[in-house]
């Protein structure tokens, strides 16, 4: 290790750096601090709250919050989405820079999921534009919604088979919520002699 620091100035910086974070000769490290300090959590209170619930292990064993922490010790912690599997190098107590805190623990963890498995159905990415029909179709798919009915057709929000509602009339409304078929071609009801209808007065 001390070649590698002689060799890259970042890394002798960064080494430095974690060993003036440490605590005091003697002193012990608090695993919820350990493991806010090296950057595996975004708070110590969540930190501690892992330790809690059971989602960190030292060496096999779950721990309380207020474990003390020892150099060589195996960390496993469930953040998020991925699961961290750290031995720890150097122990600090103050919260450190990300290459800081990579000299700080030899990470063992598993490769990260692909982004598809972990993404929620219907989700799409930035500046793909509205979705399409096709896209809408595929996204009520996966979501369970929509599909065929008793009747025929696809369940909509205006019950099955019909997209609007399902009281209404069998020609549909235009304008003004007037039935079409009280409408004659040019839109416009008839009026005056010779049409059927009343004069104005």
């Amino acid at each position: 290790m001390a070649s590698e620091s002689a060799e890259d100035p970042k890394v002798a910086a960064a080494v430095a750096a974690a060993e003036a974070a440490g605590p005091p000769s003697g002193e012990s490290v608090r695993i919820d601090s350990w493991i806010w300090s090296v950057r595996l959590v975004k708070t110590r209170s969540l930190g501690a709250a892992a330790c809690k619930g059971g989602h960190v292990r030292v060496n096999g064993e779950r721990v309380k919050p207020s474990h003390s922490l020892r150099v060589g010790d195996e960390v496993r912690l469930r953040a998020e989405t991925r699961e961290r599997v750290v031995v720890v190098k150097r122990l600090i107590r103050k919260r450190v820079g990300a290459p800081v805190a990579v000299q700080c623990y030899i990470d063992n963890s598993p490769p990260p999921p692909p982004r598809e498995a972990v993404a929620p159905a219907g989700i799409r990415d930035r500046g793909t534009g509205r979705p399409t029909k096709r896209d809408r179709r595929e996204m009520e798919r996966l979501r369970g919604l929509g599909g065929p009915t008793p009747f025929g057709g696809h369940a909509g929000p205006g019950g099955p088979g019909s997209g609007g509602d399902p009281g209404a009339a069998p020609g549909g409304t235009g304008r003004r919520g007037r039935p079409i078929g009280h409408e004659t071609t040019g839109g416009r009801k008839a009026r005056g002699k010779g049409t059927g209808g009343t004069a104005r007065p």
